[in-house]
């Protein structure tokens, strides 16, 4: 019951939560970062060994940058959102409010498109379905047709940029993708270890990364 606060359970917060807002900045860059450099800590959590918080900044081969900052805090205001901004303007694709708010601004701060416009271009429905009940009925409708929706390796990309930006954050170190691809980095316990304490009725005793001083 308390696996989502432990690293070897849920690969932090930052993986098991915020790697679907990577996934939306993969799909975006459709590359992957080359690097990540960030930091985060903890404040408040009392069971586990994982952080409340990061801010990673991811580097792409072009010389772009992703900032990306998670946080898990009660009594804090809370944002789920991507915003990219480019030389012609920037993207609001913000879910802390109704997608109807969704829109494109240009340069001068001109709101060039928003959702009201594609309900009539683009034949969207008026009030927009919630992507809690689409992913679902995408699966619905995989399953009845028989047409396949393949998503492993996009899966498997937006997981270990999360792990890359969490490995930077535990470490205090840049992190590159080709070490990443090349790791053989292990968490948790050992099967051994666990069937020796739930023999015993011992308790795993967190080993909570502490930057500079961790080696992954």
């Amino acid at each position: 019951r308390d696996w989502v606060n432990w690293t070897w359970l849920s690969g932090d917060h930052i993986v098991e939560q915020h790697v679907h807002n990577l996934d939306v900045a993969h799909w975006f860059f459709g590359k992957t970062p080359v690097k990540a450099l960030g930091f985060g800590s903890r404040q408040r959590r009392v069971t586990g060994d994982q952080f409340d918080n990061f801010s990673i900044d991811f580097v792409y081969d072009d010389g772009r940058h992703m900032h990306s900052t998670c946080r898990q805090i009660n009594g804090c205001t809370n944002s789920v959102s991507e915003y990219f901004s480019g030389t012609k303007g920037f993207s609001n694709s913000s879910s802390d409010n109704s997608a109807k708010e969704t829109n494109l601004v240009d340069k001068n701060g001109k709101v060039i498109w928003t959702y009201a416009d594609a309900v009539k271009s683009e034949k969207l429905p008026a009030d927009p379905i919630s992507p809690y009940v689409q992913e679902h009925v995408d699966l619905i409708w995989a399953i009845r047709t028989g047409n396949q929706i393949v998503e492993a390796e996009n899966t498997a990309i937006s997981t270990l940029t999360a792990i890359m930006g969490r490995i930077s954050a535990y470490t205090g170190k840049a992190v590159t993708w080709e070490e990443m691809l090349n790791s053989d980095l292990r968490v948790g316990p050992k099967p051994e270890e666990l069937a020796f304490a739930k023999k015993y009725e011992m308790v795993l005793k967190p080993q909570i990364a502490v930057a500079g001083t961790s080696k992954e």
